[in-house]
């Protein structure tokens, strides 16, 4: 399976989801989007990873990838779209994206809905559990799609179609990837009146959870039936 993956910035990849599909046996093909461009065709299956910009910044770019973002979840190839990866697919679906009540850095929890207890990905996680968050936009829920957990902020993650997931929360980020965060985005911190030292402390403990609940992920996900 050739998975394309697409991110905005470097320092924002596909973490710990890289090596689990290289254990599956998949090849991997990333693509830093505002610099190289999009590529050819979205692959078998389609990671869509986070950044610091805007779905609603007018480069030409980001309207080229929701197009192209539009078009494989069209296609109901496997999709999976990660922060401001879940947001151009909110927004490929017609859904709006707009400034959250509230700015969520670090770890904080999530629960599942009552939709998400019963979907094919979702049904195994726990009812609440802790994940690494670092947005302050959200979604509104796109037409047609399924709700699958939210925090006390908003809508933390939706299904469309039988394989499109988007999820504003990081299960895939490893310790340098809080670190990069950290260093790339320190306004951000300022902003939440927090230190790098603080978030990466109380994040550590969770990446091995994390890590194993973006592997079930994976798994549950590339097992579902077309």
């Amino acid at each position: 399976m050739r998975v394309v993956c697409l991110k905005h910035v470097p320092f924002e990849g596909p973490g710990v989801f890289e090596p689990l599909l290289r254990a599956r046996g998949h090849e991997l093909d990333c693509r830093v989007v505002p610099v190289e461009g999009l590529p050819p065709d979205s692959g078998d299956f389609l990671l869509i990873m986070g950044g610091p910009m805007s779905v609603n910044d007018s480069d030409l770019w980001i309207r080229e990838e929701i197009e192209f973002v539009k078009l494989a979840i069209q296609r109901g190839q496997p999709v999976l779209g990660i922060c401001l990866g879940s947001q151009l697919m909110a927004r490929a679906l017609g859904a709006r994206v707009h400034q959250g009540p509230a700015f969520e850095l670090g770890m904080s929890p999530v629960q599942i809905t009552g939709e998400g207890r019963h979907d094919h990905v979702f049904q195994c996680m726990p009812e609440s559990f802790d994940v690494f968050q670092w947005h302050g936009e959200i979604f509104d829920l796109p037409q047609g799609a399924v709700p699958l957990a939210s925090s006390e902020v908003c809508l933390q993650a939706f299904r469309s179609g039988k394989k499109a997931y988007g999820l504003l929360f990081h299960l895939e980020v490893d310790q340098a990837g809080i670190e990069a965060l950290c260093r790339e985005c320190p306004c951000d911190l300022d902003r939440k009146h927090t230190t790098a030292a603080a978030v990466i402390t109380r994040a550590v403990p969770h990446l091995p959870t994390l890590h194993s609940w973006a592997d079930h992920l994976l798994t549950r996900l590339l097992a579902v039936p077309h």
